[in-house]
């Protein structure tokens, strides 16, 4: 004996149906993808009749019935190759064509060959989805056969109930549907107007890249050129110039051009495993740095002109290969942040190149007239020949082509401008022929010395215990002579030949010895003189507190350490000519014949007087040297005139 149910029960049954069924309305008030509706709504109707499965059925592009979403409904009737799977479909079909709701039992087929029907073990209530003049899908229930024929009419009268529901949803989307539609033309429209709106080339690809980004709806838009076997990116959307040395923009060049290479439209989703290597390695370079979701880079092909009315030459164009085209940049679409279905993508894609490849074309072909930068010119400037603007456009050419003749017809002097120094011609640098340490000095700036005059002292410890251990191996040697000498003497006087001539041989070499350590000592002494260093010539010290800085201090060979010179005699001015300007010195020179040239200048000292000298060639130096203030410079010698 079957237990009745509670009221209860009942009651708390029907409120969560109410509340299902209040979900449902809610869901279809509102403008909601059909992802997220029919998901939503069929799992709904599924709990509210406590069914075993749903499914939901619209048309297609193409007027046939298409599935769109389903809850545990059996494989069997999925699978395109099924047979059950085939009858299931007739029979939806037929209820489609009647467009009114219905039961169908479990195994029950109908038709004359019994080839549609309901394959399942379930009971089947359908009703069809309408937006008011036209069925546009079905609604299809499997519920458990078990039940009784009035509770079967009221899963009918409910499912009924939620179609309409659908249907009012599904009006609603048609209708943003085709308002969607509608604004999206009208984007097209106005992206198409601007696009062909100029014919700069450079301003044509900004403009596809920034309205090209509004009508697509992805994050970045950008355009390249192909100039030769490379591709230049021209234009980035939301950006006003392209930094060309940037990583980024070389990596879009890059791939850029290994895409127009390959000759096939590139749609990267993050995954590169049906990528050529070449392309692989470009679009993960590229990605690195972009951190792009979605990447396309089409190649934009040359369209072909086609003359109006001209059918042969339409068919033509629609048959031909397009990859017979010649490739004349390239549209790179990006997304990083906005998720734009592919569908949709791939449809406002193809829009916005139809429009782009056109345009471009057009840009190119106007670009590439002979002098047209020169022509555009001209054509921009005719109102400076118009009105009243013509006399004072004519006066500013007058005036013009006045300085143009005087500029080729009046000879003016170049003068050539050089900083130098005024300084006596006899001078002369005192250097350290020894190393060591100075000890003395003498004289300090602008002491008159005469020549030989002792200017410093140096001090070479080295050079010190040398002499002394010279001179100790000389006073030995000597000792060694007379010992030897009285030695010989007493074996002279015993008769004792062979110790005689022993000891014979051994004064002599001691006496070599001698010889060669006195030499060595003369050497030394020699370069002790040279510790204390003298005036080459009668002048006057030149170096700025040369005690401070010489005094104690440790020098090495070669090393200057006083600057002389003499002022009584000839003065040379000393030029540093920028190597830049020695063209114009050498012309100089040609044109006087080797002559020597004037030269003017004045001393900082003395600004308010002018002085004058020659400058002969034999006193131009043949090198450059480094300044560090001037640069490259070269030495100039000039002879004063004067010096008062």
């Amino acid at each position: 004996m079957s237990a009745t149910p509670s009221q209860e029960s009942v009651d708390q049954t029907k409120q969560q149906i109410r509340t299902l069924i209040n979900e449902i309305a809610e869901l279809s008030r509102k403008e909601i993808p059909g992802e997220e509706y029919y998901p939503a709504v069929l799992k709904r109707i599924v709990d509210a009749l406590a069914a075993v499965g749903g499914a939901m059925w619209l048309l297609d592009d193409d007027g046939k019935l298409k599935l769109s979403y389903q809850i545990n409904v059996n494989q069997n009737l999925l699978e395109a190759d099924s047979e059950d799977a085939g009858k299931h479909a007739r029979l939806l079909s037929r209820l489609f064509m009647r467009g009114q709701s219905e039961l169908i039992p479990p195994h029950s087929m109908l038709g004359e060959n019994q080839n549609e029907g309901n394959p399942s073990q379930y009971l089947l209530c359908v009703s069809p989805l309408s937006t008011g003049k036209q069925t546009t899908g079905l609604v299809e229930i499997f519920q458990r056969a078990d039940s009784s024929p009035n509770v079967q009419r009221g899963y009918l009268r409910f499912l009924e109930q939620m179609a309409g529901l659908i249907g009012e949803w599904l009006k609603g989307a048609n209708l943003q549907k085709v308002s969607d539609r509608q604004v999206m033309w009208q984007k097209a429209d106005h992206f198409a107007r601007l696009v062909h709106d100029n014919l700069e080339l450079r301003d044509t690809a900004f403009t596809i890249a920034n309205e090209g980004r509004q009508l697509i709806g992805c994050d970045r838009v950008s355009v390249a050129i192909k100039k030769g076997r490379k591709c230049r990116v021209e234009a980035i959307s939301g950006q006003d110039t392209i930094e060309h040395r940037s990583n980024i923009v070389s990596a879009l060049n890059i791939l850029a051009t290994r895409v127009v290479s390959a000759g096939h439209a590139l749609w990267y989703d993050g995954s590169v495993e049906d990528l050529p290597p070449q392309l692989e390695e470009a679009i993960e370079d590229y990605v690195d740095l972009s951190h792009g979701r979605s990447i396309a880079v089409l190649p934009i092909r040359r369209p072909e002109k086609v003359v109006e009315g001209d059918v042969h030459s339409k068919e033509t164009v629609q048959r031909e290969d397009l990859s017979k085209r010649e490739i004349i940049g390239a549209l790179i679409v990006e997304q990083i942040e906005s998720q734009v279905p592919p569908d949709a993508l791939r449809s406002r894609c193809d829009l916005v190149y139809e429009h782009a490849a056109r345009a471009l074309n057009n840009s190119m072909s106007h670009s590439d007239l002979f002098l047209m930068p020169l022509w555009r010119f001209l054509g921009r400037a005719t109102w400076l020949f118009r009105g009243s603007a013509f006399p004072k456009t004519m006066t500013v050419i007058a005036l013009v082509t006045v300085v143009l003749l005087a500029l080729f017809l009046v000879q003016i002097n170049l003068d050539l401008e050089a900083n130098g120094t005024l300084q006596p011609t006899l001078q002369r640098q005192v250097f350290a022929h020894v190393e060591g340490e100075v000890e003395e000095v003498y004289v300090d700036h602008s002491d008159v010395v005469k020549q030989g005059q002792p200017l410093l002292k140096l001090r070479n410890r080295e050079l010190e215990i040398e002499i002394t251990d010279l001179q100790g191996q000389l006073d030995a040697a000597r000792e060694s002579i007379m010992a030897l000498g009285d030695q010989v003497g007493r074996a002279s006087r015993s008769g004792d030949a062979l110790e005689t001539a022993r000891l014979m041989g051994q004064e002599r070499e001691s006496i070599k010895r001698k010889e060669t350590l006195e030499a060595q000592l003369l050497l030394v002494h020699e370069k002790e003189k040279q510790l204390i260093r003298t005036s080459p010539i009668d002048g006057v010290v030149m170096d700025w507190h040369l005690k401070e800085r010489l005094r104690a201090r440790p020098v090495v060979t070669g090393q200057v350490l006083v600057n002389l010179a003499d002022p009584s005699g000839d003065w040379e001015l000393e030029l540093y000519m920028s190597e830049k300007r020695m063209k114009y010195l050498d012309d100089a020179f040609k044109d006087s014949g080797g002559e020597a040239l004037h030269v003017d200048y004045i001393q900082l000292t003395n600004p308010s007087a002018d002085h004058t000298g020659k400058l002969s060639l034999k006193d131009v130096h043949y090198r450059a040297e480094l300044d560090p203030t001037d640069g490259a410079v070269v030495k100039l010698r000039v002879k004063p005139d004067t010096l008062e």
